[in-house]
């Protein structure tokens, strides 16, 4: 695993002019069951940054993935949409039918875009509270719950007493009095757990979520997508109850079997809900990344549970969680793709040996082939580095999967296919690995590219974000 003290530059590969033959396997329909796609290429969910603060698909969502779909991907799975109708700021949602129409439209502008030869996924989400990094003595003075433990420790029950105390500690005597929990939402801000059964709402996920889940897919096939992608990946809800440090006593975690359940749960209600032949499929981590996180045997016996239970295909990341999260500035939130398991889903070009290419395609290859053992013929999905037509091509040659996905190549180039299966593979942009895409996403600015986002700005067709400095879609 990537060790931040590794730093070694490498360089993306120039692609040869010829790369990328009209006879690629990468250019060969792929059918299994409900899934079929005409070619094996995927543009991942990524979150764009360019939803309304109130979830509603806007004019500048519709250009972003007309323009990815211009370049006819076999798929795209349009990011993470919300599941729950709450506040969530400027993220897609499927929470409530006041969606749907605005959904049906970015599916019918893919469509027209791409000329019908590109499917339309999304990807559904859950994810639990986080609270920026608050200021010290805010946090100490306002945020801090007060408990029995603060009043035996410090032998006093006044709790305005308490709070003057506490603000005029050094950090050595904080130490002494803050539990762990309370010392985290000092340092990084506090952040709901899955394991907080105390709290109700947390409890009761198990029971909350199947439904949420399956009424969001519904919209979904309302609005007229192809399918849905559950998101079982990363920092959020549903990855958190698959995690090998998911310690609930109550069933739904602690051995493979308990941890498993509610995503099991999940994908029975969603098939429930939707028709039967309507594609399902999810995203699951290979690999957790992090210490005593899930390994890829973990990943490839819960990938053997779900496509027993039907799942139309799997889609493999890495890493991005919170437990190796840097800590974030006062005022902001922590971001799960700043640590080694951040470094492992979204690798840079300053990396280790190894390199930031294809850094999930050995774990991919391991779960395609116990899948394949067990008799399932489940499509997989690989990401991670891919930006060569070259390298899809032995992905998908050597067995590390059925279908490549490409999501910095696609930002730095949506027509990178075309130019290959056309045989202008020398004229493309090829992603950099700088991770300047993902700067913005942490800002919570609308994601784009520095190889393209700086230039044609006083074009009469050139959109551009608020300031005026970068354009929001790469030229055509």
């Amino acid at each position: 695993m990537w060790k931040p003290s590794d730093r070694i530059q490498w360089q993306s590969h120039a692609p040869a002019a010829s790369a990328g033959a009209a006879d690629s396997p990468l250019f060969r329909p792929v059918t299994v069951n409900r899934f079929a796609l005409k070619t094996r290429s995927w543009y991942p969910a990524v979150v764009s940054w360019r939803a309304s603060e109130d979830g509603h698909v806007t004019p500048s969502t519709l250009a972003w993935y007309r323009r990815i779909a211009m370049g006819r991907p076999g798929a795209i799975v349009v990011e993470a949409a919300g599941i729950r109708d709450i506040p969530s700021g400027p993220l897609l949602r499927l929470s409530h039918d006041r969606y749907v129409a605005g959904m049906a439209e970015l599916v019918a502008t893919i469509r027209q875009a791409s000329r019908g030869e590109t499917k339309v996924f999304v990807q559904l989400i859950d994810f639990l509270n986080i609270r920026r990094r608050p200021e010290p003595d805010r946090f100490l003075t306002r945020f801090l719950v007060i408990t029995d433990r603060h009043r035996t420790l410090l032998g006093e029950t006044d709790d305005a007493i308490i709070r003057d105390r506490l603000k005029n500690m050094s950090r050595a005597e904080l130490e002494t009095i803050l539990d762990p929990r309370e010392r985290e939402a000092l340092d990084y801000g506090a952040r709901e757990r899955i394991t907080d059964v105390h709290l109700p709402w947390i409890k009761d996920l198990p029971d909350v979520l199947p439904d949420l889940f399956a009424n969001a897919a519904l919209r979904a096939r309302d609005a007229g997508f192809d399918g849905v992608e559950l998101h079982y990946a990363h920092a959020y809800t549903m990855a958190s109850f698959l995690s090998a440090l998911n310690t609930r006593g109550d069933g739904w975690g602690q051995t493979r079997e308990g941890r498993v359940r509610l995503a099991e749960a999940v994908l029975d209600s969603v098939r429930g809900r939707v028709a039967p032949d309507y594609t399902v499929g999810c995203r699951l981590l290979a690999e957790e990344c992090i210490a005593g996180g899930g390994t890829v045997e973990d990943a490839a016996w819960f990938s053997g549970r779900l496509a027993a239970r039907g799942l139309d295909f799997l889609s493999l990341s890495r890493g991005g969680k919170f437990e190796d999260a840097l800590q974030p500035r006062v005022g902001e939130a922590a971001y799960p793709y700043t640590g080694p398991s951040g470094y492992e889903c979204i690798p840079h070009a300053i990396s280790d040996s190894f390199g930031p290419f294809g850094r999930n395609a050995k774990a991919s290859r391991f779960i395609r082939a116990q899948l394949r053992g067990a008799g399932f013929d489940t499509p997989v999905i690989c990401a991670g580095g891919v930006h060569t037509v070259d390298m899809a091509e032995t992905m998908l040659a050597d067995g590390t999967c059925d279908v490549v996905a490409s999501a910095r190549q696609f930002m730095a180039d949506p027509d990178w296919l075309l130019k290959a299966r056309e045989g202008r593979a020398d004229s493309m942009r090829v992603c950099k690995y700088t991770n300047y895409c993902e700067g913005l996403d942490q800002k919570h600015k609308a994601v784009t590219c520095r190889l393209w986002d700086r230039t044609a700005l006083d074009s009469l067709d050139t959109r551009l974000c608020a300031d005026g400095r970068r354009r929001l879609e790469a030229p055509a």
